[in-house]
């Protein structure tokens, strides 16, 4: 095999934007491509050819191209199939190393960024499949010796796309990206809750007063709290987790609706297995390849696991910027690490900005939830023409999920500090902390205590001292850490459950 100019030395210099009408403008010279609607020029240096080329000028849609990790699926995809090709004799073992040799450097080098079409598109992904298709034909092509564009020895449909359909490559291209970035998904949520046990176990000493409805309710641990915040993290690590089982059944081999036309049964059979080896990743073949093929609800599902996990983010960086609040005049019970100046007008205004980056990622998740679910639904007989949207929202998704919980825990998170003054303040200065005293007083005598504070304007600790009801060593104890902590209170219940008292 003759060696192969490196991509640093590559002429080819891709538009900005990477769509357009004028997107080649800067290219020079040309040379010569056609296909179905005739002949046009393509830049001499470009590793993509006439399809991709039709794509810039059709779909100036968002200014994005293809996410990465769909980038680097489709060439996991195209390795697997030449693989396969190659073994069942369907590929010379030359033309496949080439081509399995481009995949590589649109894996791990820079052959990704010649992947250009925008990251919304007709036909259901082709231009993306396309654009694939010309740039590792092209660079197999120059690995074999020969010229960009030449398509001599490795063709881009007969060779880098033998024996498939955008129609199955696509969605088993979205079901790869998304398991291997659920992963990262996965672990950067462990991490976060991780970080919220940490705070449970630092603030389990801190006794605030719970609240309901924005209303003082009954004291708590700060710790408590935390503990929340870390268990529906662990309720979203657990169902992130269960999504491969959803993602994992893949429609590769079924060509363009699922029945495998055009493909050989061997390599049907043979071509997931390949898949596996490559990614790593538990997959299988899809035992009704028409209904894998034509339905998207499995992308719904699990973009309300994404959804859930989004709302669980949002509510829990409201929960802090609230807890936060003021430093002066608000709760002030959590002390957020400044990150940066808050205003330019106000100094030494401080804000939760992470809580509301955080916040802000996860509106964009619900929001691309509900673009997937329409695109979804609106898919007709045997193939959904709108995958490009649910590939663009799902892997968006959870690319932006990923960054916000490592965000939040690197610069939230991990360096919050309670007010435990501030707290204690609080705790003795409503009346929902004499609920706490029942036990003792009654329901009367903590009535009375709380006539007491209202009449007098003072805390729970000094009416307590005026009426005498509870000494402080008694209220201490009542208002005790672990007297917060636990289930419940300790008392004849205990005695009952022991076999012990009345029955």
């Amino acid at each position: 095999m003759a060696a192969a100019p490196s991509l640093m030395d590559a002429a080819a210099a891709p538009p900005s934007n990477g769509c357009g009408p004028h997107a080649r403008a800067a290219y020079a010279p040309v040379r010569a491509e056609r296909d179905l609607l005739g002949e046009m020029p393509v830049p001499a240096d470009a590793y993509h050819g006439i399809h991709t080329l039709r794509a810039l000028d059709n779909f100036a849609l968002t200014g994005r191209r293809l996410h990465p990790g769909l980038v680097e699926a489709l060439a996991l995809v195209k390795k697997a199939c030449a693989r396969a090709n190659a073994e069942l004799g369907h590929l010379e073992p030359r033309v496949a190393d080439a081509v399995c040799a481009a995949c590589d450097e649109m894996l791990h080098g820079g052959l990704g960024a010649h992947v250009l079409v925008d990251a919304l598109q007709g036909g259901a992904g082709t231009s993306a499949n396309m654009n694939v298709n010309e740039v590792l034909a092209n660079r197999a092509e120059e690995f074999m010796g020969g010229m960009r564009g030449a398509y001599r020895l490795v063709r881009p449909l007969d060779h880098v796309n033998l024996h498939q359909s955008t129609n199955d490559v696509f969605p088993t291209a979205l079901r790869v990206a998304a398991m291997r970035g659920l992963r990262e998904l996965e672990r950067a949520v462990s991490a976060l809750q991780r970080a919220f046990q940490d705070r449970e176990r630092d603030f389990a000493g801190v006794v605030k007063l719970g609240r309901t409805q924005l209303q003082d309710a009954v004291p708590m641990t700060l710790g408590a709290e935390c503990s929340a915040w870390a268990e529906a993290l662990s309720r979203d690590r657990w169902r992130i987790f269960k999504c491969e089982e959803r993602l994992r059944v893949v429609n590769l081999g079924g060509t363009a609706v699922g029945t495998g036309i055009t493909a050989p049964r061997d390599y049907i059979f043979l071509v997931v297995e390949r898949l596996r080896e490559v990614t790593g990743l538990g997959l299988a073949r899809a035992e009704n390849l028409v209904d894998a093929t034509q339905n998207a609800d499995v992308f719904v599902e699990v973009s309300g696991i994404l959804k859930a996990h989004a709302v669980n983010l949002l509510k829990i960086s409201g929960d802090l910027r609230l807890l936060a609040s003021g430093p002066r005049g608000g709760l002030g019970e959590l002390a957020l690490p400044a990150v940066q100046a808050g205003s330019s007008l106000m100094p030494g205004k401080v804000n939760p900005v992470i809580c509301e980056a955080v916040a802000q990622a996860a509106m964009r998740a619900l929001g691309n939830d509900a673009a997937l679910t329409m695109a979804a639904q609106a898919g007709q007989l045997e193939l959904n023409a709108f995958m490009p949207l649910i590939a663009d929202t799902l892997l968006d998704t959870i690319s932006i999920l990923t960054r916000a919980c490592v965000m939040f825990r690197t610069r939230c998170v991990e360096g919050m500090r309670a007010d435990a003054a501030a707290c204690a303040r609080h705790v003795d200065a409503s009346w929902g902390t004499v609920t706490a005293l029942v036990p003792v007083l009654g329901y009367e005598g903590a009535t009375r205590l709380v006539e007491t504070m209202r009449a007098e304007g003072c805390g729970v600790r000094e009416a307590a001292r005026r009426t005498g009801l509870l000494d402080d060593a008694t209220l201490d104890g009542l208002l005790a850490p672990e007297a917060m902590a636990r289930l419940g209170r300790a008392g004849d219940g205990d005695d009952r459950r022991n076999g012990r008292g009345r029955p």
